[in-house]
C-alpha cells in the first residue's frame, strides 16, 4: 500500500495548495541586504573568468537572431545523444513550464520535498497535483511503489532539491511505465563526483525526460540557460510550445561553451571540492544537539531540522548569514532550514554565527566551548 497525497485525500484541495508558497526562492533571502549567502544554491566565484570573456565576445554578434545549432550539438555530444534528443530552454524554469502546457497531462504526480517550480507550474496550467511525500524516518529516500500506478507524469529531483539526498538511478529509473512521462530534475547532477547515479544520455527507459541547468554550478542564474533531454517526440512537442528564439545568443554561447572537455574537468574537480567541504559541514553542524542534518546529503547543499528554525533564522540574518527557509517545501515545516555548502573559512564563521543564534533563540547552551 501507499499514501499517496500529503493529506490522504485524492487531490490535495485549494487549502492545501496555498499552504505553502510555491513561489518563494532562496534569492528572496538575500534580495537587498548584504548578507553572506547561504540560502541559495548557486557556486561562488563564478562565472569563470574565461566564462566571461566567452560571454562578452558574444555581444558583438547581438545584432543577428540567436542561432542554437552549435550549442544544441554540443549539448548532445556531452551526453552521446542525437541532436533530436535536446531542446535548449530559458532555464530549467521553462522546461517546467513547457512539459505542464505541452503534454497531455492528466494524473500528474511531484514527489516531495523538492524544488516547487514543477508543481507552481502544473498547477498554474489547470493541473490537479498528487503529491507524494518522502519521509525523514526514511532519509528521504525514494521509494518507487509509493507513486501510484496511474500517474501519466511523475517528477522527482535527484539529487533532490533541498534534502541533498541522491536517489540511485534504478530506484528513480524503475518510475518509468509505458503511458508515463518520468521527468528527473538533475539541476545538480553535475555537483556531485562523477555524476553517478544520473540518467542523462540514458535511451533505454521509456518515457525518460531528464532536465540540466547551468545555473548552478557556472553562476548564470541571470543569464538562464539550460537543457532538456528526451525522446524526439517530446523535444517536438515541447519546442511547438516555446516562443520563437528562446534562448539568448550569450546563453546559447555558455551552452556550448559548458559542454567542452575542459569545461567538465573543471566542473568535476568543483563537485569534488564541493563533497570535501560538505564533509566539513556536517561534521561541524554534528557538533550542536540542537540540529539534526540530513547526513545522507550529496548535493552542494545541507538541510538540517532544528526546532524554533524560523527565529534562529532572523538570528542569523542579524548576525550576518542567509539561511533558506523550509517550511516552503511540501512535506517540511517551520523546524526545516537548507544551508548552501560554502568554503571552509565562511563554513567556521557560520559555525559560530549558529553557536550564537541557538542561544539568543533560547535554543542553544551558552555554556557551549
Amino acid at each position: 500500500m501507499y499514501t499517496h497525497t500529503d493529506s490522504d485525500r485524492p487531490f490535495p484541495g485549494p487549502r492545501d495548495a496555498d499552504a505553502y508558497d510555491l513561489r518563494h526562492h532562496g534569492d528572496a533571502e538575500v534580495r537587498d541586504e548584504k548578507l553572506t549567502d547561504l540560502a541559495v544554491n548557486v557556486r561562488t566565484d563564478t562565472p569563470p573568468a574565461w566564462l566571461r570573456e566567452r560571454l562578452a565576445q558574444s555581444l558583438w554578434g547581438l545584432a543577428a537572431y540567436p542561432d542554437g545549432r552549435a550549442a544544441r550539438a554540443a549539448v548532445a555530444e556531452r551526453h552521446g545523444l542525437p541532436a533530436r534528443r535536446v531542446l535548449l530552454t530559458a532555464g530549467a524554469a521553462e522546461a517546467f513550464v513547457l512539459l505542464a502546457r505541452a503534454l497531455p497531462v492528466r494524473r500528474p504526480v511531484v514527489v516531495h520535498p523538492q524544488f516547487t517550480e514543477p508543481e507552481a507550474a502544473l498547477r498554474d496550467a489547470g493541473h490537479q497535483v498528487r503529491r507524494v511525500l518522502l519521509r525523514e524516518e526514511d532519509g528521504f529516500r525514494l521509494d518507487p511503489a509509493r507513486v501510484p500506478e496511474d500517474a501519466d507524469l511523475v517528477v522527482v529531483g535527484n539529487p533532490t532539491n533541498p534534502t541533498s539526498v541522491l536517489h540511485p538511478a534504478e530506484a528513480v529509473a524503475a518510475l518509468a511505465r509505458p503511458g508515463r512521462t518520468l521527468v528527473v530534475d538533475e539541476a545538480f547532477m553535475d555537483a556531485v563526483p562523477g555524476e553517478r547515479e544520473a540518467l542523462a544520455g540514458r535511451t533505454d527507459v521509456p518515457g525518460l525526460v531528464v532536465l540540466r541547468s547551468l545555473t548552478k554550478t557556472w553562476g548564470l542564474a541571470g543569464l538562464r540557460v539550460g537543457y532538456v533531454l528526451a525522446a524526439p517526440d517530446t523535444v517536438a512537442a515541447l519546442e511547438r510550445a516555446q516562443p520563437l528564439w528562446p534562448v539568448s545568443t550569450p546563453a546559447l554561447v555558455a551552452a556550448e561553451a559548458c559542454m567542452s572537455r575542459e569545461a567538465l574537468a573543471e566542473a568535476e574537480e568543483a563537485a569534488r571540492r564541493v563533497a570535501v567541504e560538505r564533509a566539513h559541514l556536517l561534521a561541524g553542524l554534528a557538533e550542536f544537539d540542537e540540529v539534526r542534518a540530513v547526513e545522507a546529503a550529496e548535493g552542494p547543499f545541507v538541510l538540517i531540522r532544528v526546532e524554533g528554525a524560523d527565529v534562529v533564522r532572523e538570528r542569523l540574518r542579524a548576525l550576518g548569514f542567509a539561511a533558506r527557509r523550509g517550511d516552503t517545501f511540501p512535506g517540511l515545516g517551520p523546524q526545516w532550514l537548507r544551508l548552501a555548502v560554502r568554503d571552509r573559512v565562511t563554513t567556521n564563521r557560520f559555525l559560530q554565527a549558529l553557536d550564537q543564534a541557538l542561544v539568543m533563540a533560547g535554543c542553544g547552551r551558552p555554556d557551549r566551548a
